[in-house]
């Protein structure tokens, strides 16, 4: 064997170790990784690798415990829905809620039955529908514009394990202006130049595992 070869086969050596040794560092990767844009979520469970989301037994669920104790009744009823529908993600799940809590608020404010409908459990719905009847015959209107949400909070979780019924509270601070005229035009109400800022506990309900994906706003309260 010449002097070349033999240094040939020493690099080839070195070069395997170098990539062995790197593999051990940094790991290798398999199957889908989300980006960052695809982790958004609405109020609505989104088909992904549910690989993602999965615990490892005995080990704490990062993406609940970032929001609740994992061993408290909030924690196991959140366990308890991943067991039936593995994609569903606390995170995406609130960063979804926010979305909705301002498509919610705007609807009403600007008496927009048809969305609220698409959003509210019947009976919230029909609360909702009242109070705007009400306002009408008043003869008010209402000009509002949203400014933002400034703090999201996990409440509760409960989950109905004969039927699959989840529900998660959320306790949202919104800040919004308002101004409310009377049907000659008089401000009663509200200023556009004042920030108002309001809390509301909105609970979210669906059965975890159904072909719809959308969570329902079944009551509200403050």
């Amino acid at each position: 064997m010449n002097g070349q070869l033999l240094q040939l086969l020493i690099l080839a050596g070195v070069a395997v170790f170098l990539v062995l040794r790197l593999r051990s560092v940094i790991g290798t990767r398999q199957g889908y990784e989300a980006k960052p844009d695809e982790m958004r979520g609405g109020p609505k469970t989104t088909q992904r690798d549910t690989r993602s989301f999965e615990a490892i037994e005995g080990w704490p669920d990062q993406d609940i415990g970032a929001h609740t104790d994992p061993e408290s009744n909030t924690g196991k009823a959140l366990t308890a829905m991943k067991r039936i529908e593995p994609e569903f993600n606390v995170s995406d799940f609130i960063g979804g809620a926010k979305g909705a809590y301002e498509m919610i608020l705007m609807a009403y404010e600007n008496g927009d039955l048809d969305t609220l409908e698409q959003f509210l459990a019947p009976d919230v719905y029909a609360g909702f529908r009242a109070a705007l009847e009400a306002r009408d015959e008043k003869g008010l209107s209402v000009q509002a514009t949203f400014v933002g949400v400034s703090g999201t909070t996990l409440k509760a979780a409960k989950f109905d394990t004969i039927d699959n019924v989840a529900d998660i509270t959320l306790r949202f601070v919104g800040e919004m202006t308002s101004v409310v005229k009377d049907a000659d035009g008089t401000i009663v109400e509200g200023s556009s130049g004042e920030v108002k800022r309001q809390s509301d506990m909105w609970t979210f309900s669906r059965v975890m595992g159904a072909d719809n994906p959308n969570w329902l706003l079944v009551a509200t309260g403050q």
